[in-house]
């Protein structure tokens, strides 16, 4: 089920192999077939990572290992199982993937926000201290000069911030 062009497949052997693989690249998947159930760990330690983590385990052990995994966002199934049940299990990690990729963006458009934020208020901030404006004044003030010389806000900013430091 896991053929091109739809999924790019790397197997390696060994958990240590694996751990140095997700370091040096990133996967939207991962599959840990834990064999006896005892290898639950490294799924836990790259559940980290913007992977979805499925750990596959032996049916006897599924209910033990599954209630530790799942408090890591581990999808568990256990083994064996029919090709429907993968199927399913892979589209529901695709779509774990998807939510993933986009709490990703919304994280990071956050940050850039919260950043300019910052860097905006530094430089009220200075022009208070400098000229003793009020911050309502100092707010106009960056707003007129970014429109009098065409640029955006953060910029304008991010330029008084440098040449007050």
């Amino acid at each position: 089920m896991l053929q091109a062009p739809y999924f790019s497949v790397v197997i390696v052997s060994d958990f240590n192999e694996a751990r140095r693989r997700i370091g040096e690249y990133s996967f939207d998947i991962v599959i840990v077939d834990s064999g006896d159930g005892s290898d639950t760990e490294f799924a836990m330690d790259i559940s980290d990572s913007n992977s979805s983590v499925i750990l596959l385990v032996p049916q006897e052990n599924f209910d033990q290992i599954s209630y530790r995994a799942e408090p890591f966002g581990i999808i568990t199934a256990a083994k064996p199982f029919d090709g429907f049940y993968f199927y399913n299990m892979i589209k529901v990690a695709i779509a774990f993937q998807y939510k993933i990729q986009k709490l990703t963006s919304q994280t990071i458009k956050l940050k850039e926000r919260m950043e300019e934020i910052r860097i905006v208020n530094r430089a009220k901030m200075l022009l208070m201290q400098k000229y003793s404006m009020t911050e309502d004044e100092a707010h106009h003030h960056l707003e007129k000069m970014a429109m009098d010389k065409g640029l955006k806000r953060l910029a304008i900013a991010k330029q008084i911030v440098e040449s007050e430091s």
